[in-house]
């Protein structure tokens, strides 16, 4: 029996390593940043002397991408409770679906000035005296620019869930709470991480439209990098646009190192299939992190509360969805619920309409149709160019585990870089070819919007069961078959998904794309984005609401004919 019991060093506590200070000191300088940060936030604030531009010395450069990055990351934050709330409504309500998906469309298609130009005066009369409410509009537009895309993954993870994992999570009679935590969202982390890190880039591209927000023929600027290039480039100073620009790229790759390649990592845990992938992706961040005891001594005290809200949320039923509905009583909830929200709808469009007609007439809306005629033709030709390009490149990156784990960060840098920020070059380079807007905005608007296909379209064949790709190679399945039979049949779901988002973007992206200034040129295009961009800028609030409503509808339509479709063939034919 000697040696069965441990030995007297099994029961010694283990002592701090070297990495344990290291992640105690980054989170100790977390806290102080934050801690430093916010007196600045509530600074005292009044809208009629409120600066309408920020400093443009390099010196302050550092100081505004800590406020830019604070503002993304809370930006962020709402955006991930929003999408859990949101989505899991819409896919698990069957009569909410019918209401919350085409008001997810029509959110999407609202631009960002278009909500910027209604909250900006709200959010400063909410904080009077104090530079919080224009913080907050700022976080709101932010939030704007990254919730619409995380929250249709999600939803698009849920409703084609596999079978499977709803059995199993009524063999063992979950409730709702612990199969949101234990089903849901393990099965949808992948696609939500690889478009929480694409929406996280395509707010960048909308930062410089937060922190310098021009309503009502006033600017207000908020530090940050955003004003800061707005300021540059108002000033025609390439030279300095040039130094944020390599300022901007440092930061898009430390987030990318510290938080985007972590997140990414660990996801894989995630994955549900057979054969593990021959090479995961790595990060010496999440490593570390592994090799720490300070994670779990920070996580300790959460779990209890994490056991108490497992009971406090056990009467409210289990996660078990009725298999067969009586169809008098669905059809007579129907025809109540349809009834009311129709009742809404109509009257808040009555309304509208009366609004408009009573300012500049119903005969704008005509004008705005045909602007965005031209802006809808520019958004398809993008998606067309921009799927033909990055479909085979995303598949090609997303089916080899080491070519993604070194083109991952180069994607990742050019996807989260503010394609704004090089507005003022490509319009020295138009004005100096020649070349009107009305093309060269297809250009600029394709660098905001294309990245949305490419990241699922990674996402997507990064998913793809290795059993599945040992079997085609196995049966020597190649060239044109492969792709018909296996690759995009496989990638069907997340390519629908960035299409729907990547059209949406593209839109969005009009909206700074069909308008460019450097200096003493304004370039703009013929199109509703400059419509729009146009309105906001002198308070114009009946042509704003024209414009977001026209965009709305374009968009909306092209949802409903297109994409809507897509989607239930991707749910209910191509769902691995």
């Amino acid at each position: 029996m000697f040696g069965v019991f441990p030995s007297r060093g099994v029961w010694r506590r283990p002592g701090l390593h070297p990495v344990d200070l290291l992640v105690f000191a980054a989170l100790l300088a977390l806290l102080f940043g934050l801690l430093r940060l916010a007196p600045a936030l509530n600074a005292p604030f009044l809208p009629k002397t409120a600066p309408s531009t920020v400093s443009t010395d390099p010196a302050n450069l550092p100081y505004y991408a800590v406020r830019s990055l604070l503002r993304m990351f809370i930006g962020l934050i709402l955006s991930v409770l929003f999408t859990f709330v949101y989505a899991t409504a819409a896919a698990r309500l069957r009569r909410a679906e019918k209401v919350l998906i085409p008001l997810l469309d029509i959110l999407q298609s609202v631009p960002v000035l278009g909500f910027l130009t209604v909250t900006v005066t709200a959010f400063i009369n909410l904080f009077p005296g104090s530079e919080l409410g224009l913080e907050c509009a700022s976080v709101f537009a932010i939030f704007t620019a990254m919730a619409w895309n995380m929250t249709f993954a999600f939803y698009h993870s849920l409703i084609s869930q596999p079978r499977d994992l709803d059995e199993a999570a009524r063999i063992m009679r979950l409730t709702k709470w612990e199969r949101f935590w234990r089903v849901d969202v393990p099965s949808g982390m992948i696609p939500l991480v690889w478009n929480g890190m694409m929406s996280f880039g395509g707010a960048w591209f909308f930062l410089a439209a937060s922190e310098s927000i021009s309503v009502l023929n006033h600017t207000y600027a908020l530090p940050g990098m955003g004003s800061y290039v707005a300021a540059a480039v108002g000033q025609g100073n390439l030279g300095h646009v040039g130094i944020a620009i390599a300022v901007m790229m440092v930061m898009v790759i430390a987030v990318n190192f510290v938080f985007w390649r972590p997140m990414v990592a660990w996801a894989e845990r995630f994955r549900t299939e057979e054969s593990a992938s021959a090479e995961r992706p790595r990060s010496v961040v999440l490593d570390l992190l592994r090799r720490s005891a300070v994670p779990d001594l920070v996580a300790r005290p959460v779990r209890p509360a994490g056991r108490l809200l497992d009971k406090v949320t056990r009467p409210f039923g289990l996660a078990e969805h009725p298999l067969q509905r009586p169809a008098l009583r669905a059809r007579t909830g129907d025809v109540f619920f349809f009834g009311a929200v129709s009742t809404v709808v109509i009257y808040g469009a009555w309304r509208a309409l009366d609004y408009v007609h009573v300012h500049v007439g119903l005969g704008a809306f005509g004008h705005a149709f045909l602007l965005g005629a031209a802006t809808f033709a520019r958004v398809v030709v993008l998606l067309i160019v921009a799927s033909v390009i990055w479909v085979p490149i995303g598949v090609w990156i997303g089916m080899n585990p080491r070519v993604s784990r070194l083109a991952q960060p180069v994607v990742q840098v050019l996807a989260s870089f503010p394609a704004n920020f090089v507005f003022p070059f490509a319009a020295a380079v138009f004005v100096a070819a020649g070349i009107s807007l009305n093309i060269g905005g297809i250009l600029l608007m394709a660098l905001g919007a294309q990245w949305y296909i490419l990241f699922n379209v990674i996402a997507g064949a990064s998913t793809i069961p290795s059993d599945l790709r040992e079997a085609m190679r196995l049966m020597s399945v190649r060239g044109r078959l492969r792709w018909t039979k296996f690759i995009l049949p496989a990638i069907f779901p997340a390519y629908v998904t960035g299409g729907i988002t990547a059209a949406g973007g593209a839109w969005n992206a009009s909206i700074v794309a069909e308008v460019v200034t450097y200096g003493h040129h304004h370039l703009t295009a013929t199109g509703l984005g400059a419509y729009i961009a146009q309105a906001a800028r002198i308070g114009d609030f009946p042509e704003v609401l024209i414009g977001v409503a026209v965009m709305s509808v374009y968009v909306v339509g092209l949802n409903r004919l297109v994409w809507r479709r897509l989607y239930r063939l991707a749910e209910t034919r191509y769902s691995l």
